[in-house]
């Protein structure tokens, strides 16, 4: 009889508390599950377990197939190759089924998780200065921020979403990092709106160094701005509804699975502004980092140089252009067309060695005025 196990893949962080609050929603989803499925976790980088720790233990407890999900909001290179990589490795070392099941995506469910988190800020800011009507309230979602403009674009939808399901007088979006407007410019466009309140809710799963960023940058701007009232929200963490769109991901990879929504992956079709990067090599670039743990070099803003109360993100801008890093391996990919793991995500491949220089494309907007190079304009 198959022995079903599931692997929740996260990404890691160098924030402890991030890590901390990841493996309590992993460990709170068995909850979700039947009875007989055991779950496992690990992270892609930064921190311990790594996936394959994770992956070791469902097979030594005797788990032959396992479902495997990306602990992401949205699916861009973590979720489309890096993750992918690792599982297709190690389901053929070890000849075990993984199958690989969607990201969270656009869901009912975390809309509704979002709107609670919102509501939750707005009747904090209610009791505490007293009531605004949402006709004068503009909500700023903020993005983690990819290098993928379908992931991006997703934010934008949430976003959409809840200003038309809450009925706001007006939203914008903004993210933490890589593409534009980040946190300060989107802010400080909005302080000229003329809105009463404005309400800043982190589309994000879990706290750390990002969560920082997007706190520390409002309230700088809200400092600037004192006839405004800023209000922070909460972000999703383990709300309920998470926990059941995570659970759902799961389960429907033992029925019919509907198949990953690849029409807009610039992966798979030209996108306009990233047509170099069509057909690209599924790959995983982060095992230089795999298991640093969340003391690594860089977790604290104590140690550096730049910045004083917040991680403003400048010391990106300091390193050199593009990620790169040389290494002999073995290396399976099809460069004629461009697959993901399972259900829509199959790789076929074929094998051969070589010497492979691993390049992330450049983002084409990487100099933007609103992008990451409005921490380095910021800086006073």
């Amino acid at each position: 009889m198959t022995k079903i196990g599931v692997m929740i893949c996260g990404h890691g962080s160098r924030s402890q508390s991030a890590v901390d609050e990841f493996a309590t929603l992993a460990q709170q989803l068995p909850a979700f599950l039947p009875g007989d499925w055991l779950t496992d976790y690990g992270y892609l980088e930064f921190a311990n377990p790594v996936l394959r720790d994770g992956l070791d233990r469902l097979r030594d407890a005797g788990c032959d197939r396992i479902l495997a999900v990306p602990g992401m909001l949205f699916a861009a290179m973590h979720a489309k190759n890096d993750i992918p990589t690792v599982l297709n490795t190690y389901a053929a070392r070890h000849g075990i089924d993984v199958s690989y099941g969607r990201e969270l995506g656009v869901d009912p469910k975390m809309i509704a998780a979002a709107a609670a988190r919102i509501e939750e800020a707005e009747a904090s800011a209610n009791a505490a200065h007293g009531p605004v009507p949402r006709e004068d309230t503009c909500l700023v979602v903020i993005g983690r921020g990819a290098s993928d403009p379908d992931a991006n674009a997703n934010v934008s939808k949430v976003a959409r979403m809840l200003w038309e399901g809450m009925g706001f007088g007006w939203c914008e979006v903004g993210y933490s990092g890589v593409t534009f407007p980040l946190v300060e410019p989107c802010l400080t466009h909005v302080a000229r709106l003329g809105y009463r309140r404005v309400i800043v809710f982190p589309y994000f799963l879990f706290s750390g160094i990002l969560i920082d960023r997007i706190y520390g940058f409002t309230d700088r701007v809200a400092a600037a701005h004192p006839g405004i009232t800023f209000v922070k929200a909460a972000y999703l963490g383990d709300h309920p509804k998470v926990l059941e769109t995570f659970a759902e991901r799961i389960t429907e990879q033992v029925g019919e699975v509907p198949p990953p929504n690849c029409a807009m992956c610039k992966y798979r079709t030209q996108v306009l502004g990233f047509e170099a990067e069509l057909g690209a090599v599924q790959e995983s670039h982060h095992h230089h980092v795999e298991g640093q743990g969340a003391a690594a070099p860089g977790s604290n803003v104590a140690d550096c140089a730049l910045c004083d109360t917040f991680c403003t993100g400048e010391c990106r801008l300091e390193a050199e252009p593009g990620h790169t890093h040389d290494h002999d391996h073995h290396h399976s990919h099809d460069h004629a067309d461009h697959h993901h793991h399972h259900h829509g995500h199959g790789h076929d491949h074929h094998h051969h060695d070589h010497h492979h220089h691993h390049h992330h494309a450049p983002y084409p907007h990487a100099k933007h005025p609103h992008g990451p190079e409005s921490a380095r304009k910021a800086k006073v």
